[in-house]
């Protein structure tokens, strides 16, 4: 056994300064994203590995997965896990625990503020006074949003909590999912098409997969009302990009809000020369209090899986 008898965790990618020194102090943490040639760092240190700690927006590849032998649990800053094979976790018994129900009030709050922004044009409206255009022109007029439809693409927890606040607005509230959740009274659509074809707010809330990739695309624009605004709130890889940017570009839907992108944190130029689409950096989830969360969230699932208790995120 090593002398320093802490358990051995890798670090995939940089993570908050305060749980990054609570890891330290726990564990023996070893940085992958420090390492000038991770192959070599693999062949020499991979066997000690025990826990990996990564985010959801970089999950963790299989050729590392196969370099640690001895891995037996993931902890997933965030929710995704679309970037990292399940198949392979289950395969070899890794247990993978996400930061469940932390960050999902402010995922749904940054999805309304999105709708309500590029709604009633609020950075249009910011530009307009700090240019001094007020003096010698009227701002355009906005476009309502109580009373609207929304389309709510996935139904999980954060998709009921979009939902909940976008009742305060008095709005027609559908969803589409693999399947009708029978806990709820809203309508269910089993096709996405139809989804979009009756909302004026379609918001992506469905988890990002392979399954799902692209799944937004021109047949989905091609229904939409022309009036009608897409918000992404969930992941850039549910977007055909190139005729989302299409559609922008010939107005065949008003405007789009987004918060993640297909290859982020690089994004296509052609967003920024549009004045109907509003751009976030994936910052959905990023206040103090839910960031706070989830690195306790993070702790507590390593600490889970030493400790021999439950995983509270544990995912099946």
């Amino acid at each position: 056994m090593h002398k320093n008898s802490k358990p051995a965790v890798l670090l995939v990618a940089p993570v908050m300064d305060a749980l990054q020194a609570a890891l330290d102090e726990r564990y023996r943490v070893f940085r992958l994203y420090e390492q000038a040639n991770i192959a070599d760092f693999l062949s020499s240190s991979g066997a000690e590995i025990q826990a990996v700690v990564t985010r959801g927006d970089v999950g963790i590849t299989r050729e590392v997965l196969d370099q640690l032998p001895q891995l037996g649990v993931i902890a997933v800053f965030g929710v995704g896990t679309d970037a990292i094979d399940l198949d392979i976790t289950r395969k070899r018994n890794i247990q993978v625990g996400i930061t469940a129900g932390v960050l999902t009030d402010d995922v749904a709050d940054l999805a309304m503020g999105l709708l309500l922004a590029s709604s009633r044009r609020l950075s249009q409206g910011d530009r307009f006074v700090r240019e001094g255009r007020w003096e010698s022109t009227p701002p355009p007029l906005a476009t309502k949003v109580s009373g609207k439809r929304i389309g709510l693409v996935g139904m999980g927890n954060i998709g009921q909590a979009i939902a909940r606040r976008a009742k305060g607005f008095d709005m027609t509230i559908q969803y589409t999912a693999r399947h009708r959740n029978s806990s709820l009274d809203y309508p269910w659509h089993a096709d996405l098409r139809t989804l979009a074809k009756e909302s004026d707010y379609l918001v992506i809330a469905a988890s990002g997969s392979a399954e799902n990739r692209g799944i937004i695309d021109a047949s989905v624009f091609s229904v939409m009302p022309k009036h009608a605004w897409l918000i992404n709130i969930a992941r850039g890889s549910l977007v055909d990009e190139p005729a989302l940017i299409e559609a922008l570009q010939n107005h065949v839907i008003a405007g789009a809000a987004l918060d993640v992108f297909e290859n982020e944190p690089h994004v296509s130029e052609a967003f920024f020369s549009l004045d109907n689409v509003l751009l976030q950096p994936h910052v959905a989830s990023a206040t103090v209090e839910t960031r706070q969360a989830m690195s306790q969230s993070v702790l507590d699932n390593l600490d889970g899986y030493f400790q021999h208790k439950d995983i509270p995120g544990l995912i099946k």
